[in-house]
């Protein structure tokens, strides 16, 4: 049954007409429990309140089906007013972002030359640019590109998903590289990738450790307070320093658990989505548990 919740919201996620129709009711679906707006302003606001809990934040402005050259600057334009707007409000703030949305799906140089021009805005400011990975189809590319802009820039980073057989492989590969180490949240094919829990769960631990021992930064990202806790173990066991990693959540998840995390001295990062285009982010959330579902539906019945 967890299986078939997952796989029917997964589709919702892809499917671009419910997507025109949800607009309207999303909202009422628990969307803006988990989605801090849609403007800069109401990101740099959440952020701002983030702050004086003792956590920190990246925000990422929720975008996807870019397929022209002028959506793609568009995106990228707002990438550097983000940027700008955390230097100006002085927030402890990253950006997050994904390629399609700079056009990877469009012209390989555009996406390159527009994630230039992101990540000199980012180094004039001192901060980081984490890219979000996204699909099988992607990943590579991602991979690929990073590698060329790491020549040039070390300020910038990307996810791993646990998920994909190739995982070990690709922390492995980036060694000295920040990483994102996640789950993962699509869909993909049983030859590319674990289909069951316990086997995911057991190579996210695995990469996480394969990349602290190499003497990387990790960007621990979970709700599962199992995992939390064996790690807090492994890198007291192993001497692991606490500024070469920190534990990541999303905005309205488990504030709780976040507001713990950062009392114990251990940095804790949120995840802030905002922006109009919130539809495929939130139906993804929803196939990641389905404890999500239920979250959605108090959202729902408490207007």
């Amino acid at each position: 049954m967890e299986m078939i919740t997952r796989n029917f919201f997964l589709f919702l996620a892809q499917n671009k007409f419910i997507k025109n129709k949800a607009t309207k009711w999303g909202p009422r679906l628990g969307a803006k429990q988990v989605i801090a707006g849609e403007s800069i302003k109401e990101a740099m606001e959440t952020a701002a309140k983030l702050n004086e809990d003792g956590l920190v934040c990246t925000v990422d402005h929720l975008g996807e089906f870019v397929f022209n050259r002028e959506e793609a600057i568009e995106s990228a334009d707002y990438c550097i007013r983000t940027l700008e707007a955390i230097a100006e409000t002085g927030v402890n703030c990253n950006l997050s972002l994904k390629l399609t949305q700079l056009g990877l799906d469009v012209d390989v140089n555009l996406c390159r030359d527009n994630m230039v021009r992101i990540l000199e805005t980012a180094k004039k400011f001192g901060n980081f640019v984490r890219i979000d990975m996204e699909d099988y189809s992607h990943l590579q590319p991602t991979l690929d590109l990073l590698d060329d802009l790491r020549k040039q820039y070390d300020n910038v980073g990307t996810a791993i998903q646990a998920y994909l057989f190739r995982a070990e492989k690709d922390v492995r590969n980036l060694e000295g590289t920040n990483i994102r180490l996640i789950k993962g949240a699509y869909k993909e094919s049983p030859s590319v990738a674990h289909q069951r829990d316990q086997d995911i769960d057991k190579n996210y631990l695995n990469i996480i450790k394969v990349h602290l021992l190499n003497g990387s930064y990790a960007a621990i990202a979970t709700h599962d307070h199992n995992v939390i806790n064996e790690i807090k173990a492994f890198v007291k066991e192993n001497n692991i320093p606490r500024d070469q990693f920190e534990f990541q959540m999303l905005y309205g998840f488990r504030s709780e658990l976040q507001k713990e995390i950062a009392d114990e001295g251990y940095k804790m990062r949120v995840y802030i989505p905002f922006g109009e285009d919130w539809y495929g982010y939130f139906m993804r959330r929803l196939a990641e548990r389905p404890q999500n579902v239920s979250f959605a539906l108090r959202g729902f019945f408490s207007k």
